[in-house]
């Protein structure tokens, strides 16, 4: 009688973590197919606190360099660890998108951040890898 009962909640253990596993949805993918895409759901990223697709958007040997007071330079896990952190905060700031140049295979944009003390400003590439385009470097500023 023991063993049937072992065994029987052994199996609905099995069942729950199963159920609980199957209802955890991967994450979805973002539509990268154009570079407007691509820059339009990078500032979402960075300004709204969007976390989905943060592995899709960037590059594998994305970096980031920021000039303030110093020049330091982010890794490509560094940087959605962060951007992962601050899901949901969105950035009181108004922004604007300029793309600088465009081509089939990559495009540079300066995203301004204009906040109230101060103007942050990025440059961005972006590389099409096979259809798919993504963030490859990003070098920020802040004036």
């Amino acid at each position: 009688m023991k063993t049937l009962v072992k065994t029987f909640t052994a199996a609905v253990l099995v069942a729950i973590s199963t159920l609980t596993m199957a209802a955890e949805r991967p994450e979805k993918a973002i539509n990268l197919s154009t570079a407007d895409f691509a820059i339009t759901h990078y500032v979402e990223v960075i300004t709204e606190g969007q976390s989905l697709g943060l592995e899709q958007l960037f590059a594998s040997d994305y970096s980031q360099k920021v000039h303030g007071k110093n020049i330091k330079t982010n890794s490509r896990a560094e940087v959605i660890s962060f951007l992962k952190k601050q899901k949901g905060y969105q950035l009181n700031c108004k922004t604007t998108t300029s793309i600088l140049e465009k081509s089939a295979n990559y495009m540079v944009a300066k995203i301004t951040m204009q906040f109230e003390n101060f103007t942050r400003m990025e440059l961005v590439t972006l590389i099409n890898e096979g259809g798919v385009w993504r963030v490859s470097k990003s070098i920020n500023s802040y004036l």
